[in-house]
């Protein structure tokens, strides 16, 4: 790694940061600038860095901004890691962040070998994650419908006398529910609306994942 050159990117919505270590553990470093956060705009940075390194080494921090930026520099032949925000040395009482000095750490920590790369996965991988998430969402929507129902209920004093909810007797038992107001039965059949739309897309979901899971790698 003695001809590396080591580029440090903060990576955001809009616009990235790029800082540079130079090889040698007294190697300059020095922030380059922003760059747009595009496919095109980081082409154009690793063509003007290739012209004047013999090699590099790209890291950034994993973020909301998703794998795109590792893809493509380890498409163009460029070696690139991804590092958590949370494995990334810091002094105690260094608090203070910004763009320029958080590529300017990380170059220089990438340098000095002390960042620890995370694992990424494949597009393939990572569109079933993105379906397990929408499922796990799914479940998390399904609780709070249930939870503004029974609260409904619960407030005006409708109390259900089986033993469990959701059972076919609880829901049996949903349909006898009446109240005086007409805007009171509105505001029931809406959050039961709401918890039968939300088991549908559970449901939905749940078996997208059955049909796509024999071909994924996690399916055991």
């Amino acid at each position: 790694m003695e001809h590396t050159t080591f580029v440090g990117l903060d990576v955001h919505k809009r616009t990235t940061s790029v800082a540079v270590a130079e090889p040698g553990r007294g190697g300059e470093v020095r922030f380059l600038g922003e760059i747009p956060s595009t496919s095109e705009a980081l082409h154009r940075l690793v063509e003007r860095l290739k012209r004047r390194h013999r090699q590099l080494s790209f890291c950034y921090e994993a973020g909301p901004c998703g794998y795109g930026v590792h893809r493509l520099l380890t498409a163009l032949g460029q070696d690139c890691i991804m590092v958590a925000p949370s494995l990334i040395p810091s002094r105690p009482g260094d608090r203070v962040k910004t763009n320029r000095r958080d590529a300017t750490t990380l170059a220089k920590l990438h340098r000095a070998n002390e960042l620890t790369p995370v694992w990424v996965p494949d597009a393939a991988h990572e569109a079933m994650r993105d379906l397990v998430r929408a499922r796990a969402t799914a479940r998390r929507v399904l609780g709070k419908a249930r939870q503004h129902l029974q609260g409904f209920l619960l407030r005006h004093g409708r109390i259900y006398r089986g033993v469990r909810g959701w059972t076919r007797a609880y829901r049996r038992w949903l349909t006898t529910v009446r109240f005086d107001h007409p805007a009171q039965q509105i505001v029931l059949q809406d959050y039961i609306h709401a918890v039968e739309d939300a088991e549908v897309r559970l449901q939905r979901l749940e078996r997208q994942i059955e049909e796509l899971l024999p071909a994924w790698s996690m399916a055991p």
